[in-house]
């Protein structure tokens, strides 16, 4: 069973139609009761850093979520800002993030080689997986999708980046460590190219 942890932010019925489409098992939480069953676990998130961690304080499931993650190691993907609290700090928020892949989300402008670009980024995006990830299955040429940022992961280690696109200079669109993914864009609005990766993490 895949559940999505519906703590206020993103759209959850968008994850549950995919899944229903292709016919595989997915459920929504709100509770922390609803969520410990979960054999994999989507975050996702909209809006701002500092708000997304403080209604995930507020569902009362952030505890539960830190121990099937941390210690049972449940498979876990966050998505947009799902991904950005995965982080350390952003540059976006004063408070911690849930620091469970080590790196600090940045602006934009704050790459090494900024440029005058549109933000937030927005549209449709190659995306280049590095190396065999499993996430990525089937994905390895050609895929495309769909992306609403002005913010991007930079990781502390580089080896935790497993996918990069490219505005204006490339950046980490994808990053895992152990059981802990995160991916920048909104596969639940890239089409089939979405509903590949959604399919390729409920099977792992």
């Amino acid at each position: 069973m895949t559940t999505i942890v519906d703590y206020g932010l993103g759209n959850i019925g968008a994850f549950l139609n995919m899944y229903k489409r292709m016919n595989l098992p997915a459920k929504a939480a709100r509770t922390a009761e609803e969520l410990r069953d979960a054999e994999r676990i989507i975050l996702p998130g909209v809006g701002a850093f500092d708000h997304a961690i403080e209604l995930l304080d507020a569902s009362g499931m952030r505890p539960l979520l830190e121990e099937k993650v941390i210690h049972e190691k449940v498979p876990v993907i966050g998505v947009c800002v799902g991904m950005q609290i995965l982080a350390d700090t952003s540059e976006e928020g004063e408070g911690p993030g849930l620091g469970w892949i080590p790196g600090i989300v940045r602006h934009f402008r704050s790459m090494p080689a900024p440029n005058d670009l549109p933000l937030p980024h927005m549209g449709w995006n190659d995306v280049e997986p590095r190396g065999e990830e499993k996430l990525f299955r089937g994905l390895e040429r050609d895929a495309r999708f769909y992306f609403l940022h002005s913010f991007y992961y930079e990781c502390a280690n580089l080896s935790d980046r497993v996918a990069t696109a490219t505005y204006g200079s490339p950046f980490a669109c994808a990053v895992r460590r152990d059981n802990v993914w995160g991916v920048q864009f909104h596969p639940e609005k890239s089409h089939h190219f979405g509903a590949m990766l959604l399919k390729n993490f409920a099977e792992i």
